[in-house]
This record gives structure tokens, sequence and C-alpha cells, in this order.
């Protein structure tokens, strides 16, 4: 069945998206809502993960977080994760009201700081029966520690602290480059491996994605803790698929992570990098165990 253009509102802001519909359903199916990471757009891969999961049965939401891509919502290029977290609620909240949806029966996915999202969601939200965390973001203050040196902490938190003056006083949002060619540049992703995904991505599948994010989404990211509240997404079946040569989210933090959740829980550890997981052997392996999951659980 071919995808359907989708939209709803989440707090007054309109996310538009993709629906799939469960291959082969006679009725009321699962459900599962599907997120991206930092800056990504849906067509960043998620349509191979959501086709994955159509065949399996599964009905599928995928949508582009608001300020990206194309959803509303200003300033554009503003990431604000705890926002985040709660639109992936409203998903939810949307995904349910539909006539092929089952309402018992609902998963979420997410990649990358989408992974975190789901973490964050699951560890609240009841409706949710299954999770899948890809590559998951763990900890904002983990990430800054690791990403900057500390010699130069206290100049990233004056320009922080900068921006929110500028922005108290009805300044316009400072823009900085979501990734660079250059590693040791100021970059929210400063990595090549960044650098490479996000700019091939962009011109082979995903002309809507910008490289820049507001240098006050720094801000609302080093706030995200989504790991410190793992332990109570149990008893919602948990499955976490962590590259060992991540060091984009750092796999050591997932790690650390899922050590502190309860059961039921399963790792999928992949030997390859943060990007990986989106093309050839690795995405096979991480689609067929996020399908296997949400069947059985959603059973």
């Amino acid at each position: 069945m071919p995808r359907e253009d989708i939209e709803f509102s989440a707090d007054n802001v309109t996310l538009r998206g993709w629906f799939y519909p469960a291959e082969g359903a006679q009725s009321k199916g699962p459900l599962v809502v599907m997120v991206h990471g930092l800056s990504a757009v849906k067509e960043m891969y998620l349509d191979d993960y959501a086709e994955s999961f159509s065949q399996a049965g599964l009905n599928v939401l995928v949508y582009d977080h608001r300020n990206f891509g194309a959803s509303d919502g200003a300033p554009r290029q503003h990431i604000d994760s705890i926002t985040q977290a709660r639109d992936l609620r409203h998903a939810i909240t949307y995904a349910i009201g539909r006539e092929d949806v089952d309402p018992g029966r609902v998963g979420i996915w997410g990649s990358s700081h989408g992974g975190g999202l789901v973490l964050s969601v699951a560890a609240v939200d009841r409706r949710v029966r299954a999770v899948v965390a890809q590559v998951p973001f763990i900890s904002g203050s983990g990430q800054m520690t690791r990403l900057v040196r500390p010699d130069f902490l206290p100049t990233v938190r004056a320009q922080l602290d900068g921006e929110r003056r500028n922005l108290y006083h009805g300044g316009e949002p400072t823009l900085m480059p979501a990734v660079d060619a250059d590693p040791m540049a100021p970059a929210l992703m400063a990595s090549v491996e960044s650098w490479e995904f996000f700019t091939k991505t962009a011109q082979d599948r995903a002309p809507s994605w910008r490289n820049e994010v507001t240098l006050g989404s720094l801000e609302r990211i080093v706030e995200f803790e989504p790991g410190d509240g793992i332990h109570r997404i149990s008893p919602t079946p948990l499955l976490m698929i962590v590259a060992d040569q991540d060091i984009s989210a750092y796999a050591e933090l997932a790690f650390e992570a899922y050590e502190r959740a309860l059961q039921p829980k399963q790792l999928l550890v992949l030997p390859c990098g943060h990007f990986d997981v989106y093309t050839g052997a690795a995405f096979e392996a991480s689609s067929k165990a996020a399908c296997e999951h949400f069947v059985r659980a959603l059973a």
C-alpha cells in the first residue's frame, strides 16, 4: 500500500509526516511511531525503516520534528528536547484515534537523539507497550564532557549565557552549523562522520535538511537526561540497539544506561559506527531485530 501524507496538531503547531499502513491488515493493527535525531528530517532513511516495519504487519507513523523539514514551528532549526518528547506523545494521541490503529498496541522507535526521546516518553507514558532505542542519546551532560575540552567549557557556557541575554532583549536566534567538515570547527555535531552522513544524505535524498541549528539548541540538549529515568520504563519491553564504535552518541553511555534498565529488556550490539545503522548490513540487522521486538511485544 502507498504511504499517506498526514498532519496533526501538537500544542497548536502542525507537524507533518507519513503514515504507512500495515501490509495485509484486515482490521485494526499495531502501531509504531518513529522519531529521528538532531537536525535530521524523515527522509534521512526513516522511510526505509518504516517500509520494513510495514511489511512486518505494523502500522507506522513517521514525522518531522517541529521547526524542521515539513513541519511548522518557530524559530526554525531550533531543537528543544523536552518539547520534542511532548510532541511524540501528541503523535501517539493522533495515531490511536485513527480507525486502522489498535490503541492498545503502540510501540515507539527512535534513533540517536530520537532514541533518547523514546526512552524519556516510555518512562512516563503507559500507552506505550514496546520501545526500541537505536544508537540512543543518553545524557546531555555526558555528551558535553566528552565533546568539549574542559578548558573550553567556560567559553561555551559564556556563549550560551550571552545567547540568553540576546533572546531576552528581543534579538534573533543565533545560528550555528549542525555539522562541519573540520572536526575542530564550532558545530553541533563536530565530527567527520557527522559531516559525511548529513551532507551526503541531504544531497542524495533529503533536500529539506539545512545545515544550521540555533545556538540555544545546544543548551536544551545539554539539559536533556533521558538515561536518568530508564529504570522507569519497566514493565514496558525495551530493546536497545548500540553500535560498539559509536563516537557520536557514545556507546559507553548506552551500555551504562542499559545496566540500569529493568526487565524486560534486550540489548543488540552491532559492530559499526553511529551512522552505519542506516544502510547496509547494520540496517538489515537493526530493522530485523526491531521488527521482531515489536511484533512479539504488540501481538
